[in-house]
């Protein structure tokens, strides 16, 4: 069984993800954990269930979702993987950072991709990972078929979608990515997004506002 416990972190209010199971093997999606007292909470959690991180996962590269990533990657000298088609928008953050206020931001380099089809493993868990282009040209989400949970990075919100206005972005692809891959999963798959509370497919299936079937041209 798996347990998912969330950080809300940094001035976008991100979500980052600590997902692990029981026999204490765990995976850090999405760390944006930035100042000392983020790290702390971070690395305080990991410390007293006792998790052993196996992995560093980006749902894709955005600035908010990778601030953390050279300090979970230094602390754990765990592998980092993205998707191929993130690595421009990962080495884009080194550029821009700055500029929102994160001047001591440190560059890290994936050590393996990500691709659909292929899974993640870690204890006695199975990700399968999604790929769901159209927030960002390279985002996956990662699903656990015997939990029911989608960690889906900035694709589908509770009540809303991932925004289609930066580089990279297309909202008839992030439409269609919701449509047929997440769409398709049971209903009561809980869906824990990049920002905001968690939602079920079966509930954003019917009464999203951007997205639901009802609105399909």
């Amino acid at each position: 069984m798996i347990h998912i416990q969330s950080f809300t972190f940094n001035p976008f209010s991100e979500n980052t993800y600590v997902v692990y199971d029981e026999t204490e093997s765990g995976v850090i999606i999405d760390p944006g954990c930035h100042e000392p007292n983020e790290k702390a909470a971070l690395t305080k959690f990991i410390e007293t269930e006792n998790i052993q991180i196996k992995y560093l996962l980006n749902t894709h590269c955005h600035i908010d979702h990778v601030l953390g990533n050279y300090f979970v990657k230094e602390k754990y000298k765990v592998p980092f993987l993205i998707h191929a088609k993130e690595e421009p928008v990962l080495k884009a953050v080194k550029a821009y950072a700055p500029s929102y206020g994160f001047a001591q931001y440190h560059e890290v380099h994936p050590d393996e991709y990500l691709e659909e089809g292929k899974s993640i493993s870690f204890g006695n868990t199975v990700f399968q990972v999604l790929f769901l282009p159209g927030h960002a040209p390279g985002h996956v989400g990662f699903y656990n078929k015997e939990s029911k949970s989608l960690l889906s990075g900035d694709v589908l919100f509770n009540g809303s979608i991932g925004r289609t206005d930066l580089p990279g972005g297309d909202m008839n692809t992030l439409i269609d990515s919701i449509h047929k891959k997440v769409f398709t999963l049971p209903d009561d798959v809980v869906v824990y997004a990049g920002h905001g509370e968690p939602t079920t497919v079966g509930k954003e299936k019917v009464s999203n506002p951007f997205c639901a079937l009802s609105l399909r041209s």
